[in-house]
């Protein structure tokens, strides 16, 4: 019997026109510390642990739409970030340079757009 073996998920890598741009984006949206930025990289470290975020350079990077939208580039993934208030929350993501999306699907949901068009979720119980 083969013994399977220990898989996790240590970070989360989103394609960018400008790494470290987008690396202090995210910074400052959630508090974290930008950990290294190097010429096609820029990585965060989680301070909690648990999953990171990173960011490397797409010379040919094509901004997604959202919502999907037929011989558009779609989103490849999303992240889900949650906030103890909503509004708060988007009007923190808005004035560190997201935008909200046009589309929002469900109440205790914000879609939010990243300076390079990567959709995020804020969110609430």
């Amino acid at each position: 019997m083969t013994q399977t073996p220990r898989i996790t998920l240590t970070t989360v890598n989103l394609s960018s026109p400008d790494p470290g741009a987008l690396a202090s984006f995210y910074a400052e949206l959630l508090g974290w510390e930008v950990d290294r930025v190097e010429e096609t990289d820029a990585y965060l470290r989680n301070p909690d642990g648990g999953v990171h975020l990173s960011f490397q350079l797409e010379e040919v990077y094509t901004r997604p739409v959202w919502p999907a939208t037929p011989g558009e580039q779609e989103m490849m993934i999303h992240l889900d970030i949650w906030v103890d208030d909503l509004n708060a929350g988007v009007a923190r993501a808005v004035s560190v340079g997201a935008t909200l999306a046009p589309f929002q699907p469900q109440q205790d949901v914000r879609v939010c757009l990243d300076p390079h068009g990567h959709p995020f979720c804020l969110w609430t119980d």
